[in-house]
């Protein structure tokens, strides 16, 4: 019974972030300020998200098949590759690491 609990108060939370959200006057979302960290702050949310997925495993850092993967898809965006192909790239990447043993 616990697990429901935890999914309403997440509900709730999730409900009440959103109507914060709602409820904040249209002039402050106006402010230079707020416009730059409201473009800046998702790529830095999935620059972070990235890293840590990539270089961490639990409590450790790592650096293993995955970091490689990342590389392939840094280089192939440099390139400036269609998002399918950078895709592509670091999957394939990452698993000819993997099947060599790294």
């Amino acid at each position: 019974m616990n697990i429901w609990i935890a999914v309403a108060v997440t509900a709730l939370g999730c409900y009440a972030v959103k109507l914060a959200g709602l409820l904040v006057p249209a002039g402050a979302l106006e402010r230079p300020l707020v416009k730059r960290l409201a473009a800046l702050l998702p790529v830095a949310l999935l620059a972070a998200l990235t890293a840590q997925q990539t270089f961490a495993d639990g409590h450790t850092l790592v650096l293993d098949a995955r970091a490689a993967g990342l590389a392939a898809a840094a280089v192939a965006l440099v390139l400036r590759a269609p998002f399918l192909l950078v895709v592509a790239a670091a999957v394939l990447v990452t698993a000819a690491v993997r099947a060599m043993g790294g």
